[in-house]
Formats: C-alpha cells, sequence, structure tokens
C-alpha cells in the first residue's frame, strides 16, 4: 500500500492509486498523438485508471471526474500520492457569496496577454469552458470540465438577444446548436459577457461581447445568433464522471 506523500515513480502506477499533482501538467485525449483534451494545475488530484502504454498514463481527473491520458515524463516526480479526493459541496447561499471573487478573477484573466487555447484550463491561455472552470475553481467552486456539461449543472435562467433582464452577473451564457452547446460565457452584466473564442470568429483570447444587436462587433454577433439559453450556478461538480 503507497505510503501518502511518496513521489510519482512509473512502477507505483497502478489502477485506482491516487496522485497529486506538484505543478501543472498537460492532459491529452489519446493515448498517441498532440491532441490537448485539457489541462490539470499543481494541487490536482488524479485517479490510475489503466497501466501506462506508449508512455502515457490514463487517469481521471478527480475534482471534475474528467477522463485523458497524461505523459509519464510529466507526472513522474511531479505528483505526490494522496487520498482521494472528496467535494465540497457549497450551497446555493454560499455560492452567490463567492460571485464578485470569481468575477474579479476573470477579469485579471481579461487583462492578461492570452490566446485561444483548445484545451486550456491552466491560463493565461484557456479555452472558453477552461476559462469558466478554472474561474469557478479559483474560489472553491467545481464545475464540468465541457461547456455542455456546465449547461446541464446550471440551473436555467431565460434569456434572449436583446433581452437579460433575467440575468445576474456571473450566470453562464451557452452557445451552439439547437442540439448541443459547443460555447460558454460568464455573465458580466447588462448582456455583457466574458469569453475565450478563437481566431474563426474573429478574435484570438478572452474577449467582452453583448447579446444585445446594438453590439455589431463580429465575435458579437456570431455568437449571438447562436445563443440557446443561460443558467445559474447554484451547485457543485461532485466529481463523477459525466457523459
Amino acid at each position: 500500500m503507497l505510503t501518502l506523500g511518496t513521489p510519482l515513480a512509473p512502477e507505483l502506477l497502478h489502477p485506482g492509486s491516487c496522485w497529486i499533482l506538484t505543478r501543472g501538467v498537460n492532459g491529452y485525449a489519446r493515448v498517441d498523438g498532440s491532441g490537448l483534451a485539457t489541462q490539470a494545475a499543481s494541487g490536482r488530484r488524479f485517479k490510475v485508471v489503466a497501466p501506462p502504454s506508449h508512455g502515457r498514463v490514463a487517469v481521471r481527473l478527480l475534482e471534475d471526474g474528467y477522463p485523458c491520458w497524461l505523459d509519464l515524463d510529466a507526472v513522474v516526480g511531479s505528483a505526490r500520492a494522496c487520498d482521494a479526493w472528496r467535494p465540497r459541496l457549497l450551497d446555493a447561499t454560499t455560492i452567490a457569496a463567492r460571485i464578485p471573487a470569481v468575477l474579479d478573477w476573470v477579469e485579471a484573466a481579461a487583462h492578461s496577454c492570452n490566446t485561444y487555447l483548445w484545451g486550456g484550463t491552466i491560463g493565461p491561455d484557456l479555452d472558453c469552458s477552461g476559462l469558466v472552470q478554472t474561474a469557478f475553481a479559483s474560489q472553491g467552486i467545481w464545475l464540468p470540465r465541457d461547456a455542455y456539461q456546465q449547461e446541464r449543472l446550471c440551473t436555467p435562467v431565460a434569456v434572449h438577444p436583446g433581452n437579460d433582464h433575467l440575468l445576474q452577473p456571473g450566470d453562464l451564457l451557452f452557445f451552439g446548436t439547437p442540439r448541443r452547446c459547443t460555447h460558454v460565457a460568464i455573465h458580466q452584466g447588462a448582456g455583457r459577457y466574458w469569453h475565450s473564442s478563437g481566431q474563426d470568429h474573429g478574435r484570438n483570447g478572452i474577449g467582452v461581447d453583448s447579446i444585445h444587436p446594438h453590439d455589431q462587433h463580429p465575435v458579437a454577433c456570431h455568437y449571438r445568433g447562436e445563443l440557446r439559453g443561460a443558467g445559474r450556478v447554484e451547485r457543485c461538480h461532485d466529481g463523477s464522471t459525466l457523459p
């Protein structure tokens, strides 16, 4: 049985063992290739899912249940044995009290030098759901990793292009097709929202746009046409694996 605090070595990566990172690492979508799925910052925990293969190990990140592959070279000597993570499930009142600090974090991130990074969660380069997840996690509020999962977690709030009267600062805005959410933003106030978007729509990084028709910036126009709903964060993710 592993002793808590034991440094990670390849021969200790047994399925079911849990580890806490001492530095940030990339998480990949497959056992090979460079396709980034997510990132895990220092202090995050993971559970080994299967023995190492092809220089990577399959894991589940414990705070959000997210599966990915980690490079052995990145984690050997950069993680220590730990207990399984136990979620701290905050109630709606506690979460609401922390929203101003979440918004402060997003504003600071927006003013840093950054570009859009698919799979980015560590910063300064982030993707859309990575920005949202990391902003809330900065205040101990864990959300799922992907935009469509974040949509499912939230309490729905009615919203339409040009109509923000039910929105509160810190609510999440969801974009995509009628079938699936593909993009997420965080409401700043008065229909304006922060989000991280890529070059395809005219920006490369974190910016502010509006759901109101008077905002004719190409990025705002694109996402206004894909607005599918909004939601309020009133509970934390429990770390379970989501479909």
